[in-house]
């Protein structure tokens, strides 16, 4: 046997032990990559499980052990008393929370739903003069913090005689400038031979959109319902200008009144963190019902751009 065959073969074997040892090696750095993204995980969702656990407290009880998971004794007198229920302490006006947010939030969506699909349809489709320049007019809004025309908004509303009502905190937030450009960037990308066949067959332009271009953004339409639901769902600073009654108070505006102890004295904390709780109950429910629809249309969305 030559001396080169016998380097050969003794770089093979050399070279067989390597895969092991790197699979070894990757297999460790998976463990441990997999350790971090599981304690991190858990470090992000402790303060939601701190928030259940304490709702379950008495006061005593959380304010002596804020951060224990095990509520000692185990009590629902916040819930009791959230919806009347004959809990002790100060009323507190939960339910009409509950119901002023619902009703505003129904309203809400539903509009920005119709409205920025119209006007997105308008933006894409229409031929009309200054239609460029009323897309770059959108996107100028869109970069205008919104803390910047809360002054604005209550001198509007005034002056028109909506403030302090529910007209006032539902019609100035029907359209939205960031619905009516996700819609139009979706309509972009509808092939026009679609609407042509249906323009043929006598089909006029809302025709077209309604029953033709419309069904056909599903995904769209799913995203836009679920940001439009979510924003007006948590909207606070809108409706702290647009109204000062009790009457209209939402969920975020009478949590932060709960909050800023104008309801009651002490801290209460598992009062707090009980209304915190409930009042994102119903986003995170729409969020996890429509989480597969909302994945693939941010898909689909960046496919087609």
């Amino acid at each position: 046997m030559s001396a080169g065959t016998m380097e050969r073969r003794a770089s093979g074997r050399s070279g067989g032990g390597r895969p092991g040892r790197q699979s070894s090696g990757s297999r460790v750095l998976r463990i441990v990559v997999y350790g971090l993204l599981i304690g991190m995980g858990l470090l992000y969702v402790l303060p939601f499980f701190v928030q259940i656990a304490t709702s379950l407290k008495t006061d005593p009880d959380a304010a002596a052990h804020p951060l224990s998971l095990l509520p000692n004794p185990f009590s629902l007198e916040t819930y009791r008393r959230l919806f009347g229920l004959g809990g002790s302490g100060d009323a507190v006006p939960f339910t009409r929370w509950l119901a002023n947010s619902i009703v505003v939030t129904v309203f809400i969506t539903a509009g920005r739903v119709f409205f920025d699909s119209l006007a997105g349809y308008a933006l894409a489709r229409l031929d009309f003069r200054g239609r460029n320049l009323l897309f770059n007019g959108l996107l100028t809004i869109m970069s205008v913090p919104g803390v910047v025309l809360l002054i604005p908004k209550f001198l509007v509303l005034n002056q028109l005689g909506m403030f302090d009502s529910y007209a006032g905190m539902i019609v100035p937030l029907l359209v939205d400038a960031a619905g009516v450009f996700i819609m139009r960037q979706f309509f972009v990308s509808v092939p026009k031979e679609v609407e042509e066949a249906a323009r043929i067959d006598g089909a006029g332009v809302f025709r077209t959109f309604w029953s033709v271009v419309l069904p056909m953004a599903r995904p769209a339409l799913i995203t836009l319902t679920i940001l439009s639901f979510q924003g007006s769902w948590n909207e606070f600073t809108h409706f702290l200008v647009a109204t000062q009654s009790p009457q209209y108070e939402t969920l975020t505006t009478g949590l932060a009144h709960l909050v800023s102890g104008g309801l009651s004295a002490g801290t209460q904390y598992p009062l707090k963190l009980t209304a915190a709780l409930l009042s994102t109950i119903p986003v995170a429910l729409l969020f996890f019902v429509f989480q597969r629809h909302f994945v693939r249309s941010a898909n689909s969305g960046a496919v087609k751009e």
